[in-house]
């Protein structure tokens, strides 16, 4: 018996391997595809809503249009903050060269003599370093957003010319139930996206306010910060704390300072991310938060940036798939998370 069952097993895990590396060396042209999915997904209730009312090139243009113009709004923002971070870095650089050297005599200071070798490695530099290498994969991702663009937009064209081949097919049961299938997924996806932009709005809100109080510079830019890297699950977030602080600490040349900001900053982020956010969601998109992070840097090693964003999308795809079959529906309720609390 346990010989069957390892039989069954490595052909099982065979093709996941498989599966793996072609998504890693195919990536330039899997990526797009996913976001280009998840986005129509998005939009394509309004196109829908749209044809019953106006012509169906028209509706198509329309909810292109307001597609681009949403996504474009939302990358001026991403471009707006970070430049003016870049900005208040290059002009305050010297305050940063303090901080290091108080940090520097505090640690000798104790008999923690690691300073020196914590300086071969990393040092003001390295920080600037960080902004210029986040500016260039910003940059990067002009084409890549392209390719999403024009993914979606062949595939809004078609959504409804699909949704009757499959209808159309001789096993007309099969059919009907992908399309429940794929509906259900759509479904998750935009309550996902709905659940995730109120909570990235109160996020950026919160912490805009919080800084302000606080007298911090680029408060503003740090709201807009935390509200477009809410949308990348644990990495996002986690940015979005650590380096404020680092540059309150420059600010103010107070590690107690910097402190206050560090613990505030945690406390808006586990209040709203896993309080708020996971009443709203249901249990319809609770996972469990151990496969949240494992799909955060499994998809962030396959695609990069956009495997951070899509990760989380595409991990309840596969789950909601896994429901289908009761072979796999084991794996959709060992990997669920808690439902949420309602009381």
């Amino acid at each position: 018996m346990a010989g069957e069952n390892s039989i069954r097993v490595l052909p099982a895990l065979s093709a996941t391997i498989l599966t793996a590396a072609a998504l890693y060396f195919a990536g330039g042209i899997f990526a797009p595809v996913a976001v280009s999915l998840f986005v129509m997904a998005i939009v394509w209730p309004l196109q829908k809503t749209l044809e019953a009312r106006i012509p169906r090139l028209f509706a198509w243009l329309f909810t292109l249009a307001t597609t681009i113009v949403v996504i474009s709004a939302f990358a001026w923002l991403i471009a707006w903050s970070f430049g003016m971070v870049g900005r208040w870095l290059l002009a305050n650089i010297n305050r940063f060269y303090v901080l290091y050297g108080l940090t520097t005599e505090w640690l000798d200071g104790h008999g923690i003599f690691v300073a020196g070798q914590l300086g071969e490695r990393f040092n003001v530099l390295s920080l600037v370093r960080l902004f210029q290498d986040i500016a260039l994969r910003i940059n990067g991702l002009v084409g890549f957003a392209l390719m999403v663009l024009i993914f979606t937009m062949l595939g809004l064209l078609e959504v409804g010319d699909f949704r009757h081949k499959l209808q159309s097919f001789r096993h007309g049961m099969n059919a009907d139930r992908l399309l429940e299938v794929a509906t259900g997924i759509a479904r998750k996806f935009r309550k996902y996206l709905l659940v995730r932009t109120g909570a990235s709005i109160l996020t950026g809100l919160v912490v805009w306010g919080f800084t302000l109080a606080l007298n911090i510079e680029l408060a503003a830019a740090w709201g807009v910060i935390a509200f477009a890297l809410n949308y990348i699950p644990v990495l996002g977030p986690l940015f979005a704390t650590v380096v404020p602080t680092l540059f309150t600490a420059a600010q103010f040349e107070s590690w107690q300072m910097a402190l206050l900001v560090f613990l505030g900053l945690n406390v808006i982020q586990f209040v709203i991310g896993s309080y708020l956010e996971p009443r709203f969601s249901g249990s319809a998109l609770a996972i469990s938060p151990f496969v949240v992070v494992l799909a955060v840097f499994f998809w962030t090693f396959l695609w990069g940036i956009p495997g951070a964003f899509i990760g989380v999308p595409v991990t309840i795809a596969m789950l909601s798939a896994c429901e289908l079959s009761p072979a796999s529906r084991w794996i959709a309720t060992l990997l669920a998370g808690p439902p949420p609390d309602k009381d």
